[in-house]
């Protein structure tokens, strides 16, 4: 009895030692790849907001085969057209910028050193030498050198590229497989649920690429247009900043504010005065006004929301991070009101205790009268 029982504790003991072991692997094994499980999920991502163009043409009698083809053939035209179009002026002024941003750098710290006139300490300390500037922004081809600085080769790059391009292209020609493994994760009675939380997260991809692309374009347009008429160097640069910086909601505002604002600094105080009144009058009218009204019928999520969700990403993924933040949080909403929200619908007195909530003391009597009037 006595070894009976030492038997058995020592298998259970050899079974637990040995799932701890496998957790342990499958854990490291995750961590190695975590960069390639965002890059997998990026790629489902850009295959759900291409879908949609390609199931367009579906329905006009193109084959699902031909239309993936007609709709990639149509992105690279776009992108070939603005790389040869676009792209030489913007790598003129990038050449120019970084081979005079020590001098900007020096103009700007002597305006600012001129605000601290009564200071003379505070001035000293703002001081910037040649030297010092110099060894904050390097030469050109040290920078571009620096930029290109990644662990992995030119080839490698190349290749990952391709992978990614692939990935997104099978995805989009042959989906049946994917829906198929996507509704294995779930039990019979919640398939339908399912079905119906992916066609609400494709809704909200596609609207956040829809609203990046029309804020990207009326931010780049605008800002390019407004730098040149105030001469500040570098003008399309900034206008492609003020584009990509749109993936990025809120926080991309700093990234492609500041640098321009320095630089007109270096010109004169009113010059960097009306840049910075620019891009805060845009970003409002952008924030409050058109933004809203092109993301209202698709993905109708908080700012709170978005912004918790930008930088919880960014602080465990970086940069892919922060670029998968908005559609990840379009997903968990998604998800959120088809298994879960629907339960509460029914609940007629959610409104009265949100009401309670805000307005503790008693609801102001401009709401109770508008409230009355609905």
């Amino acid at each position: 009895m006595e070894n009976l029982r030492s038997n058995n504790l020592y298998r259970q003991l050899s079974k637990a030692i040995f799932l701890a072991g496998g957790l342990i692997i499958l854990l490291w094994l995750f961590y190695k790849m975590i960069s390639v499980v965002l890059l997998m999920l990026f790629a489902l991502i850009l295959a759900v907001a291409i879908n949609g163009p390609v199931t367009a043409l579906e329905k006009k009698g193109v084959t699902r085969g031909w239309a993936t083809a007609i709709v990639f053939v149509i992105i690279f035209t776009v992108f070939i057209v603005i790389i040869l179009f676009i792209g030489p002026k913007i790598t003129e002024q990038i050449s120019v910028v970084i081979k005079n941003l020590p001098g900007y750098a020096m103009e700007a710290s002597a305006k600012i050193k001129s605000w601290f006139a009564y200071n003379s300490s505070l001035q000293q300390q703002l001081t910037m030498e040649p030297s010092t500037a110099s060894n904050i922004f390097p030469s050109l081809p040290k920078t571009l050198l620096q930029v290109g600085d990644f662990s992995l080769s030119v080839l490698s790059q190349v290749l990952v590229v391709i992978v990614f391009i692939s990935m997104v292209g099978y995805t989009v020609a042959n989906p049946r497989p994917l829906f198929a493994l996507y509704l294995t994760g779930f039990a019979e009675a919640k398939k339908d649920k399912a079905a119906i939380a992916f066609t609400r997260i494709s809704s909200m991809i596609r609207g956040w690429i829809r609203s990046i692309l029309i804020g990207g374009a009326v931010n780049a347009i605008a800002a390019t247009i407004f730098l040149n008429i105030m001469g500040v160097p570098g003008a399309f640069v900034w206008g492609a900043l003020a584009f990509f910086t749109e993936f990025i909601p809120r926080i991309g505002f700093f990234i492609k504010a500041l640098p321009p604002i320095l630089i007109a600094l270096s010109i004169n105080g009113t010059t960097a005065l009306w840049v910075t009144v620019f891009y805060l009058a845009s970003d409002e009218l952008m924030a409050d006004f058109i933004m809203p009204n092109v993301r209202s019928n698709t993905m109708k999520i908080h700012p709170v929301a978005i912004l918790f969700t930008v930088m919880a990403m960014g602080a465990a993924f970086g940069f892919i991070g922060i670029l998968l933040a908005t559609p990840l949080a379009g997903i968990i909403k998604a998800c959120y009101e088809v298994f879960w929200a629907n339960k509460y619908e029914n609940d007629k007195l959610t409104e009265q205790r949100i009401g309670l909530m805000m307005y503790p003391n008693g609801i102001p009597a401009a709401k109770a009268e508008s409230k009355n009037v609905e």
